[in-house]
């Protein structure tokens, strides 16, 4: 019996001793990613890194993780325009069956999804918000985006008309979706002014804009777009995702 005792005592220490083990080399590997992940983007703040699944150090042997989940609280995404950028709130990723190279220096992930938030002062980015001309003596332009209510967005127009001296601000419901891997908004309807609905080919020039969003972290794509109280919540989706390399 007491032969027994020991050889029990010393499983439940050897245990103890690699749950250890285990916790400090994810802590020490999270960071690692999360460091390459920063200087792979250009990140300004250094991600969230979760690596899932126990033990760690076994799945490390196999040369693959289960699960990866990431966190970027802001993601400034290129917009393609002269250095411009749109951030992306609350970026996270769940990143399946991730395989790294023998010296860690590259890291793919077979899938992954995610969601976040694109603010409407962000989205206001990818508009173009100068007068533009409606006909001879007549303008609009877009002052701003905002939440329009089930599911829409709200683009406020200013009209100058000044022959029937108009110069209102009226708000368009447009709905949201991506086409094309883009983000594209999209008016429901246009406004009638002094009786008659303004030309629709003009018109929507101004109120319908589409925006790429097509350099997100290791490739991950658009995949649906809702529109809600605090902006655009996207998710994403993608495989063959590169984390480092």
């Amino acid at each position: 019996m007491r032969a027994l005792r020991i050889i029990l005592v010393l499983v439940v220490i050897l245990g103890g001793l690699f749950v250890i083990a285990d916790r400090v080399a994810v802590h020490f590997a999270q960071g690692e990613v999360a460091d390459r992940l920063k200087a792979r983007e250009n990140l300004e703040q250094t991600p969230d890194v979760d690596i899932k699944g126990f033990p760690f150090l076994t799945q490390v042997a196999g040369g693959s993780l289960d699960e990866v989940e990431l966190g970027i609280g802001s993601y400034p995404a290129p917009t393609g325009t002269q250095g411009g950028t749109i951030r992306i709130d609350d970026l996270k990723a769940d990143l399946k069956d991730v395989t790294f190279s023998g010296d860690y220096s590259s890291a793919t992930a077979a899938s992954g999804t995610g969601s976040g938030t694109i603010a409407y002062d962000q989205l206001l980015k990818a508009v173009k918000t100068e007068p533009a001309e409606l006909a001879p003596g007549a303008t609009a332009q877009i002052t701003g985006l905002g939440n329009g209510g089930d599911g829409k967005v709200k683009v406020s127009v200013k009209l100058d008309i000044p022959a029937l001296g108009l110069h209102p601000t009226v708000p368009v419901l447009s709905s949201v979706d991506v086409k094309g891997g883009k983000l594209s908004v999209h008016a429901d309807a246009l406004p009638a002014i002094a009786g008659a609905n303004l030309a629709d080919g003009t018109l929507r020039k101004i109120t319908d804009f589409q925006q790429a969003l097509d350099k997100l972290p290791g490739g991950i794509e658009l995949d649906q777009v809702r529109a809600t109280p605090d902006g655009l919540r996207i998710t994403v989706k993608g495989t063959g995702l590169k984390l480092a390399g």
